[in-house]
């Protein structure tokens, strides 16, 4: 009788770690992200940056980037109005000066004469032209900055796969040996 009862409890032993040996385990690697990939992200931010400049910028999060595509642009805009101002002064004293309607004792352009005045016009004018092709470029950098700044943040960028600068000593004559360093863990 005691042999069975000693066999009826491990029995009950037996059956009671019957359910934890048929549990299923996943493993899930920590450095694995689950990263939404929208295909319209780029194109969204470049219609934004091209809308209004700098708006592709707050579309991708990169806030302080406003600040430069607009300073950018400013002193673009600045510089072309203030060459097409002085433009305009040289060019309308020169044309006074076709008509004989000229005052010769003018503090800034009494003194200069006919050629001086065109050389400005033309200096001017050439500025004024470079100014509003530089202003276009920061507009159209603007616009491709936030087109490839939407796309570089849809990439998975983790410590495994990384270039650093690196530093060792050698052991012979102790100098110092510089490089970089391409590690790459599984």
């Amino acid at each position: 009788m005691k042999k069975l009862h000693y066999i009826f409890i491990l029995t009950c032993l037996f059956f009671s770690f019957e359910g934890k040996a048929q549990e299923e385990i996943s493993l899930i690697p920590k450095d694995t992200v689950k990263a939404v990939i929208d295909p319209n992200r780029p194109a969204r931010a470049a219609f934004y940056s091209a809308l209004v400049p700098g708006l592709g910028q707050a579309y991708n999060k990169k806030y302080w980037k406003i600040p430069i595509v607009y300073a950018g642009l400013g002193a673009g805009l600045y510089y072309y109005t203030w060459n097409q101002n002085k433009y305009q002064e040289y060019r309308n004293e020169y044309k006074r000066r076709l008509d004989g309607t000229y005052d010769p004792e003018h503090p800034i352009y009494g003194g200069l004469d006919n050629d001086r005045l065109i050389r400005a016009q033309k200096f001017h004018q050439k500025n004024r032209d470079l100014s509003a092709l530089i202003t276009g470029f920061i507009y159209i950098l603007n616009i491709v900055d936030a087109n490839i700044d939407a796309h570089l943040m849809q990439f998975n960028v983790n410590d495994n796969l990384s270039l650093k600068p690196d530093m060792n000593q050698n052991q012979i004559d102790y100098q110092f040996n510089y490089g970089m360093t391409l590690t790459y863990r599984f």
